[in-house]
């Protein structure tokens, strides 16, 4: 993120997560052509289409998918099945990239983060634990992942201001929005959509998840702040203590407030009053579609993105801006963004030629063969490890729970362990991963918004995720031994 230009994704960076995604394309190309071609048959119901149990054909007389379509997947992947989100996801980037050009070019961030600054600088550890409460919070109970994602180029800043670096800022915001989703309460994706589906009452079993929830927070806050105050006493010590040096620099205490005390101070006090209102109205929308039926669900991402641009050019005119200079900021802003726009067609590529090559329902019948006739404790950990597997093609929690809640709700029955286990083991294979995967689109953008690489991000996030994945095998071997219920 450089002066004036807002977001910006790193050279290094992007070269590497596109070697690791190109690898993946051609892994995916491969199964393509060892795995047999069968599907499952799905029937149409009112608001989704879902899979049939025990109907998997293997399609003998099927046509491979040609090699060049490895290689022209990600641009395919622009019609596919999966257009919309994908059009979604790229506006979002590049709306995004643009309004914070503004906002960096009109000094905005830096007035917000000097007002934090100057509240709780002496309070830091507490604002740690209460940001990543909050992120947990939104993301446990409301399923709001997508709305939090732009937060992380205000909590970075305000980590490197606070004297920490980007991945403590990392670890405040997108670590813990991810440890939130996997510590579903009432998440209506994760938990309430395959409840539904495996026939349980809505937000049954909550009390177990509320324990699991206040276990994760104590330990992603604990590693957190351990971390920070290591980074604190020695910044050397950082992983990405070089990348982080222009950020140093660009939010120093000196220059933080530098500026902000000019003729333009009440043209940017009015901007922030204009873009923090224009960012309530984006929330109360998101809550809306939580708790209003009525409202989709899917507007999470196009509106976070329209309200966006409209924040971002409302605040260039509040700073007096000329058009002219607003559409260049605009234009710089999609610019920057370019490489993302790469990396998430890149990463999209993959789920495409799977399901295009007729081997995702493959995957998906081999899991299920495997798990028939096991022991419950084997049985419930293989539910979670499958899960683990199809969330690499599969990133969206409900879409998931509708391809794989019909098969493993009667396997459940049938292995000795109870639905609601069997769901809380889909959601933690859901959550667990979604910080892991370079399919992830939602990764590759919280990345994309600062200096961290998707190596050094895994090589520092491994050691709370470790642990964590261990404690939920624990909670999952506790739910199976005591028959978490109703059934």
């Amino acid at each position: 993120m450089e002066s004036g230009q807002g977001i910006k994704i790193g050279k290094k960076a992007f070269l590497m997560a596109v070697g690791i995604l190109a690898s993946l394309i051609i892994v995916s190309g491969i199964l393509t052509r060892v795995l047999p071609v069968g599907e499952y048959e799905r029937v149409k119901l009112e608001t989704h289409t879902q899979i049939v149990e025990n109907s998997y054909q293997v399609q003998e007389d099927a046509v491979r998918l040609p090699i060049y379509r490895w290689f022209t997947a990600p641009i395919e992947v622009l019609w596919g099945d999966n257009w919309q989100m994908v059009m979604v996801l790229l506006l979002f980037m590049i709306f995004m990239g643009g309004a914070f050009a503004i906002l960096d070019e009109g000094g905005i961030i830096k007035h917000i983060l000097a007002g934090l600054v100057t509240k709780f600088e002496k309070k830091k550890y507490l604002l740690m634990a209460v940001i990543i409460f909050v992120f947990m919070f939104s993301a446990s109970v409301l399923g709001i992942f997508e709305a939090m994602l732009p937060m992380i180029v205000f909590v970075v800043p305000l980590a490197i201001v606070l004297g920490w670096d980007s991945l403590t800022g990392l670890g405040m915001s997108l670590l813990s929005v991810s440890f939130g989703f996997a510590a579903a309460v009432t998440n209506p994706f994760s938990i309430v959509t395959p409840q539904r589906i495996a026939q349980l009452p809505d937000y049954s079993g909550a009390w177990l998840r509320i324990i699991f929830f206040i276990v994760v927070y104590i330990s992603v806050f604990l590693f957190v702040m351990l971390y920070a105050k290591k980074i604190e006493k020695d910044p050397s010590k950082s992983i990405v203590f070089s990348e982080d040096a222009p950020l140093r620099q660009k939010y120093s205490h000196a220059t933080l407030l530098a500026g902000l005390n000019d003729d333009k101070e009440r043209n940017r006090h009015r901007a922030v009053i204009f873009f923090i209102s224009c960012m309530i109205f984006a929330i109360s929308v998101i809550l809306l579609s939580v708790f209003v039926p009525q409202i989709p669900n899917t507007l999470a991402f196009p509106v976070i993105a329209i309200v966006f641009l409209i924040a971002g050019i409302g605040c260039g005119i509040f700073m007096k801006m000329k058009a002219t200079h607003i559409l260049k900021k605009l234009y710089d802003g999609l610019m920057s963004m370019l490489p993302g726009i790469v990396l998430i067609l890149f990463a999209m590529s993959i789920p495409h030629i799977m399901t295009r090559g007729g081997v995702m329902d493959t995957v998906l019948h081999f899991a299920e063969q495997r798990i028939a006739g096991t022991s419950p404790f084997v049985a419930v950990f293989l539910v979670y490890g499958v899960t683990l597997i199809m969330n690499f093609f599969v990133s969206s929690a409900s879409a998931k729970a509708f391809l794989m809640i019909p098969i493993l709700a009667p396997l459940a029955d049938m292995v000795g362990i109870t639905r609601q286990t069997a769901v809380m083991a889909y959601n933690f294979g859901d959550g667990f991963s979604n910080m892991f995967y370079p399919t992830n689109a939602l990764l590759l953008i919280g990345l994309g918004l600062t200096v961290v690489s998707y190596p050094k991000w895994i090589r520092w996030s491994l050691k709370i995720q470790i642990p964590l994945f261990l404690i939920s095998m624990a909670f999952l071997a506790f739910a199976t031994a005591i028959g978490y219920g109703p059934f």
